[in-house]
């Protein structure tokens, strides 16, 4: 009986940690609150999100503000959905994401429409490739950053 009852704490409790918020940041879906730049996003529940394989200009370098405004344009104040890879948060704390809205890969059309570049952090590298691919894309059709 005592086993019974452990067992059923035990279960109101894992189901009391696992509440929407704590599912949807691992894989799900969850609204996007805040744009922080071209990579980088705030989500429901008070976590940062970077975008896995791809990386885009930084404050103060060449085309962050139209990074930036790109990725606002695909997903502020959007439902995504969220996938992860091998590592769950990176050495800032930041979680580590590909993220869809609708049926766009975002991380895959920044990299497209040249406001980013593929960039691969092992161990999360399932994208590469991919990624890879569409910056070879964007510069020969002369997008985004590649325009000159």
């Amino acid at each position: 009986m005592r086993r019974h009852i452990a067992l059923a704490l035990l279960l109101a409790l894992t189901l009391l940690i696992a509440s929407p918020a704590c599912a949807a940041r691992d894989t799900g879906t969850v609204t996007v609150v805040r744009v922080v730049d071209g990579d980088t996003i705030d989500i429901a529940g008070g976590f940062r999100l970077r975008y896995i394989g791809m990386d885009s200009p930084e404050v103060g370098q060449p085309y962050y503000a139209e990074a930036t405004e790109a990725n606002r344009k695909m997903v502020q104040g959007r439902t995504v959905r969220l996938e992860s890879d091998v590592s769950d948060k990176d050495r800032y704390g930041r979680l580590l994401r590909y993220v869809y809205v609708g049926g766009d890969f975002v991380n895959l059309e920044l990299v497209r429409m040249g406001w980013a570049v593929a960039k691969s952090y092992p161990p999360d590298t399932k994208y590469h490739q991919l990624f890879e691919g569409a910056e070879r894309d964007a510069k020969l059709a002369h997008r985004g950053q590649w325009a000159q």
